[in-house]
């Protein structure tokens, strides 16, 4: 049977209200619970599933394999490798993109998961807003699992969290820029299936900012969101 509440234990366990992780904790005390849940997950028949319970278990199954990479290797400061003579998008390439699990005999990646598993099957730009790449850059990571009954409230929560945290959204209205991440010129086909532009986009959600304000993108943080002791 399909059940969230291993990952939703763990989340609660060792990630506070910032969304940030202690990989240690986590590390020392339960890397075999992560990994038996993940492995009682691989015989999930996803293709029938409800379409909330379909996404939540791809959101959450995404998020927890992010997670286990990092335990696998942590202490690091980033999950953009440096190697010598590699860039670090390129090493970055490589981590998202080779396979970390086998569901009903299918190898996945990171990179399937968000691109061919979510982005196309629900084309719906909040999911950027959940997927969390461990890095301070990204969305905080929820410590509590995503669940079918309240997916799409969870998923608003999080869109509503993002664009008003002035460190990934800011608007000047003096000179009506907006400054927002990176997130949103790599993703800039999906929020525009959704809105006319970015700003408008972000409008839906602030209405204090000008749907025809210039938009500059902000530095992306790849340090690593942990707790730091």
């Amino acid at each position: 049977m399909l059940t969230f509440a291993p990952w939703d234990f763990m989340l609660q366990a060792y990630v506070d209200d910032q969304g940030l992780v202690d990989y240690g904790r986590w590390r020392q005390e339960s890397m075999a619970m992560l990994a038996d849940w993940l492995t009682e997950l691989q015989t999930v028949a996803v293709a029938d599933l409800p379409p909330e319970e379909h996404l939540a278990f791809w959101l959450n199954l995404y998020n927890a394999l992010m997670v286990q990479e990092v335990l696998l290797r942590y202490p690091i400061a980033s999950i953009r490798p440096k190697m010598l003579g590699i860039p670090n998008w390129l090493g970055l390439l490589v981590f998202l993109s080779r396979p970390v699990y086998r569901l009903n005999g299918q190898f996945l990646s990171l990179n399937h998961i968000e691109h061919r598993k979510l982005r196309a099957t629900f084309a719906d730009p909040r999911i950027h807003f959940a997927l969390v790449c461990a890095s301070l850059g990204c969305p905080i990571l929820r410590n509590e699992a995503y669940l079918p009954g309240i997916v799409e409230a969870q998923l608003d929560t999080d869109a509503q969290r993002f664009l008003n945290n002035p460190e990934k959204v800011r608007y000047d209205a003096d000179q009506d820029i907006l400054y927002c991440s990176k997130i949103f010129q790599w993703y800039e086909a999906d929020f525009r299936v959704a809105a006319p532009s970015i700003a408008a986009y972000i409008a839906q959600y602030n209405p204090q900012v000008s749907k025809t304000a210039t938009v500059r993108y902000l530095p992306y943080n790849w340090s690593l969101n942990q707790i730091t002791h």
